[in-house]
């Protein structure tokens, strides 16, 4: 059984002014069910990562979805079956990854340093969904043909 999945316009450009933030390294906008919709990285970076490659951020999009569906699993068992996940935030050695609801269907998500400001990091996030949310939506896949 197969579906038809529609080309999505790449959303890294929307990206820029959460990059432009001090301490954030990679910013991505992804579909709840694990599609890349777009990526950016600050300038001059260094470290291993030094830039978001596109195989690199479609590994990353698939990781989101995963975190979010066990995001949703968790408050589901904690505050009943209609919780729903506003952001998702993991704290490393390196830094910060910061994932919020971005629209329908669609996550975004930013990378930063451990020195980052990571309240104005999530504020900023907000401010850019208020005004590019419905950019950053992801509708369902075509439904899939039977005789496919």
């Amino acid at each position: 059984m197969t579906g038809t999945i529609s080309r999505l316009p790449d959303l890294g450009w929307m990206l820029r002014p959460l990059t432009d933030i001090p301490g954030v390294r990679h910013a991505v906008v992804v579909s709840e069910d694990g599609l890349r919709l777009g990526h950016a990285s600050a300038a001059d970076l260094a470290g291993p990562v030094a830039e978001l490659s596109v195989a690199e951020a479609e590994s990353l999009a698939a990781a989101s979805a995963a975190l979010t569906m066990t995001g949703r699993s968790t408050a589901g068992l904690l505050f009943g079956s209609g919780a729903g996940v506003r952001q998702l935030m993991l704290e490393s050695d390196h830094g910060f990854i910061l994932f919020t609801s971005a629209g329908v269907g669609a996550q975004l998500g930013a990378a930063t340093e451990t020195d980052a400001d990571v309240g104005l990091v999530a504020q900023q996030m907000q401010l850019l969904i208020v005004k590019i949310g419905s950019h950053l939506s992801s509708q369902p896949r075509d439904p899939v043909s039977p005789s496919s």
